[in-house]
C-alpha cells in the first residue's frame, strides 16, 4: 500500500502561535490562501477542534444507542477530481450537512470506537468515512486508504496542533511549510504548531531547510523537508 505525500502548511505568529482569531489579523495573512492554492493539495485535513470552529455545524452529535461499531470499515460515497475535505473526529462528534451541499466532499477519518448510529447518521447525510484504529486513530492506516481507496496523492495537514503532532509522530510527515505572520502573539496558554505532551520522551525532530521566501507583507515562508 502506497500512502499521499504529507505537508503541514500552517501560518504562525513569530512566536510559533496558531490561534486563528490571531493569525486572521497578522500582516501576512492575505498570503496564505494565495499560497495554499499554489501548493495544489488534492485533499486537506483538520482535527477535530479546527473542523469544530471552522467547518462542521453548530453542536455535537449525541448517540441514543453509544455501542461501538467495533470494527474497521471504510465506505467510499463520492469520487472526487476536487480532493476531499477530510476530519479526524475519532469518536464521531460532529454535525454535518448533506454531502451534496459542499463544494468538496467530507471524509471523516474515526476509529472503533465510534457509534454504530454516527456511521448510520454519516451514511444518511451521504458523508465517506474510514474507521482504522481502536484506542485511538490509526492515521498511518487512514493515510494508506485515502491513497489507495480516495486517490489522495498530495494531502495538506492545515489545522491544529494536536492533529499536525500526531503526524509528526507517525512518521508520516513530507514536509512542514510555514507562512510566519510579522507579528507576535506571545500568550502562552495559546497553542503552538506541534504540541507534544510533557509525558512522552523528549526527541527533537529534525528538518532540513528547502526554501525561504519573503513577501511584501513582511511574512515569510519557510519549507522544510522531514527526509535528510
Amino acid at each position: 500500500m502506497s500512502k499521499p505525500f504529507i505537508t503541514c502548511y500552517m501560518m504562525t505568529s513569530i512566536d510559533g502561535r496558531i490561534d486563528c482569531n490571531m493569525t486572521t489579523n497578522l500582516p501576512g495573512v492575505e498570503d496564505y490562501y494565495p499560497l495554499l492554492k499554489e501548493l495544489n493539495f488534492d485533499s486537506v485535513v483538520s482535527g477535530r477542534t479546527t473542523a469544530k470552529l471552522e467547518l462542521a455545524e453548530a453542536g455535537e452529535f449525541m448517540a441514543k444507542n453509544s455501542t461501538a461499531v467495533g470494527e474497521e470499515t471504510v465506505s467510499k460515497k463520492a469520487d472526487s477530481s476536487n480532493g476531499y475535505e477530510v476530519v479526524v473526529d475519532s469518536k464521531g462528534t460532529l454535525l454535518w450537512k448533506n454531502d451534496s451541499e459542499y463544494d468538496r466532499p467530507r471524509l471523516i477519518i474515526t476509529s472503533t470506537q465510534v457509534s454504530k448510529e454516527y456511521l448510520a447518521y454519516l451514511d444518511e447525510k451521504n458523508i465517506s468515512y474510514i474507521v482504522a484504529g481502536s484506542e485511538k486513530t490509526d492515521i498511518v492506516k487512514a493515510s494508506m486508504i485515502m491513497a489507495d481507496t480516495f486517490g489522495i496523492k498530495r494531502l495538506g495537514i492545515v489545522g491544529g496542533p494536536t492533529i499536525n503532532t500526531a503526524f509528526l509522530d507517525a512518521g508520516l510527515l513530507d514536509e512542514v511549510i510555514l507562512l510566519v505572520g510579522a507579528g507576535v502573539d506571545g500568550r502562552a496558554s495559546f497553542p503552538p504548531v506541534f504540541n507534544r505532551s510533557d509525558e512522552k520522551d523528549f526527541s527533537v525532530t529534525k528538518l532540513k531547510l528547502e526554501e525561504v521566501k519573503q513577501y511584501p507583507s513582511d511574512a515569510v515562508l519557510l519549507r522544510y523537508s522531514t527526509k535528510k
